[in-house]
């Protein structure tokens, strides 16, 4: 097995292992992750790379958006729903124009979610997703 397949095994692995809270942050720093290498890229004017990368932090602010739940969050819901789609916005931006200065922004309000998230009580972290709920 290559160290490739290794790390993508030991990845999926902690995904199947995560709490539903667990997962929002590893989405969190995956998005902060990808901005931080798009910024690289647009620095060293690596056009592909840049574009891969942006791509994938949207993806993952998409799926940070479809994980609220508009029926329980209320107008905190709404209003993560917003500055996600703003997020996207600029990334968009950021691709378009090699902004570095947009990939800052989404990366500052991305870590100001997060911190949020991650500051929460414990007894909320454990809480159990819609979707084990299901079963």
């Amino acid at each position: 097995m290559s160290i490739n397949q290794y790390r993508k095994v030991q990845s999926q692995s902690a995904v199947n292992d995560a709490s539903p809270h667990m997962l929002i942050s590893m989405l969190f720093r995956g998005a902060l992750d990808n901005i931080a290498v798009a910024r690289g890229a647009i620095d060293r004017g690596q056009t592909a790379l840049k574009g891969e990368k942006i791509g994938r932090a949207i993806n993952i602010v998409d799926n940070l958006r479809s994980s609220l739940d508009m029926s329980v969050g209320g107008e905190v819901a709404q209003n993560l729903k917003d500055l996600y789609d703003y997020m996207e916005g600029r990334l968009l931006t950021a691709n378009m124009d090699d902004s570095t200065q947009a990939l800052e922004e989404v990366a500052s309000l991305l870590g100001e979610i997060a911190q949020g998230w991650n500051a929460m009580p414990e007894e909320y972290k454990k809480a159990p997703s819609r979707h084990s709920e299901a079963s």
